[in-house]
């Protein structure tokens, strides 16, 4: 499961940004996570609990902010979410694009104590 990996790192930052700013405790974690990160939600939460049993993140929150994937045509310039492969313009039916957005996989905030 690579999502504990994941947890593990993203706890690491969060530490080190809480214990920068002089808090004790971190109360909530918020991520970024895009859609086509390759990220499972539930396996994420799931490590999360498992890895802030105790430490400066025992008890705290993971909110998770989820971003839908973006693509840019490369004919009119037009932003949408690719409903299928290929990704087809909804506008000008151009196929293809510049993928901008759903790749995400972010610290986005913390509250500390």
């Amino acid at each position: 499961m690579h999502e504990a990996s994941l947890i593990h790192s993203l706890l690491s930052m969060a530490i080190d940004h809480a214990r920068a700013d002089g808090a004790a405790r971190i109360a909530t974690i918020g991520i970024r996570v895009g859609e086509l990160s390759g990220v499972v939600a539930d396996a994420l939460k799931f490590a999360f609990d498992a890895a802030t049993i105790e430490g400066s993140a025992k008890g705290s929150v993971l909110e998770i902010e989820y971003v839908p994937a973006r693509v840019r045509c490369a004919s009119c310039r037009t932003a949408y979410h690719p409903a299928e492969i290929p990704w087809t313009c909804p506008e000008c039916s151009a196929i293809g694009g510049d993928l901008v957005g759903g790749r995400e996989l972010e610290l986005s905030f913390l509250e500390v104590m």
